[in-house]
């Protein structure tokens, strides 16, 4: 272990702060994350009452943090690939100690200044939470051992949305903000499409689309936190980018 990487966020910027980041090295280890490890029983207990809940849940492989450090370089962090049913648990414990999630965040912007969002839809882990076409970071995005975010922002909005974010000009730099242990990790994409085109574009996208994780999409025209039931990671990137 590296003598400066910690198992909390105390050395970042107050939570629900957006700070710009130089960059990320998101390092995957081989072996089990040691949450895993420790609580294998209270994770296989809790799984048996989220599919009794909620039949349609999948218990497949993610990537889940263990430890992070903030420098002049970016963010910095070890983690290992995990089944889905650990972070669930780990999700509702009242600390969340143990673990960090983080997840990269494509924040599409329309030609007409609004955002433009997905909603999840009701057999899903976030069942009516509005939030950018975004998933946790998989196996799939490890690339010779660290996680390659710009291709899961790419993926996960193609597989949600039909669009293509090589058709976008994309922001510069990097942006982060967190909230009780989950580290969202962002960019602006801006498309030469407004706003209703996007969403109309997005729900003919959906009828064709393997991927039925969504319900709709939502444009965003305000920073209005009740505009919409949004994931709480949405609400300091909306009110940066209205306010800024």
């Amino acid at each position: 272990m590296t003598s400066d990487f910690s198992e909390d966020l105390s050395a970042f910027p107050p939570e629900q702060t957006v700070f710009p980041i130089a960059g990320t090295d998101l390092r995957v280890l081989d072996g089990d994350h040691p949450l895993l490890t420790a609580n294998r029983t209270s994770i296989r207990e809790n799984w048996e009452r989220e599919i009794a809940a909620n039949p349609a849940l999948f218990d497949g492989r993610m990537v889940l943090q263990h430890r992070l450090k903030l420098s002049e370089e970016g963010i910095v962090s070890e983690a290992h690939t995990v089944p889905f049913s650990t972070f669930m648990w780990w999700r509702r414990q009242p600390e969340r100690k143990g673990a960090i999630h983080l997840f990269a965040y494509p924040v599409l912007e329309s030609s007409d200044g609004a955002l433009v969002a997905i909603r999840m839809g009701a057999h899903t882990a976030n069942a009516g939470q509005v939030y950018f076409a975004a998933g946790s970071l998989e196996p799939d995005d490890v690339v010779d051992g660290r996680c390659d975010i710009h291709g899961n922002m790419a993926r996960e909005v193609m597989e949600e949305t039909g669009l293509d974010l090589a058709d976008a000009v994309a922001g510069e730099g990097l942006h982060a903000s967190h909230i009780r242990r989950s580290v969202s990790i962002f960019k602006l994409f801006r498309f030469d499409m407004t706003a209703d085109d996007m969403v109309d574009f997005i729900s003919r996208h959906m009828l064709v689309a393997d991927d039925k994780e969504i319900s709709g999409a939502v444009a965003i025209r305000s920073a209005d936190p009740a505009a919409q039931p949004y994931n709480v990671a949405m609400l300091p990137i909306i009110d940066w980018y209205f306010n800024r």
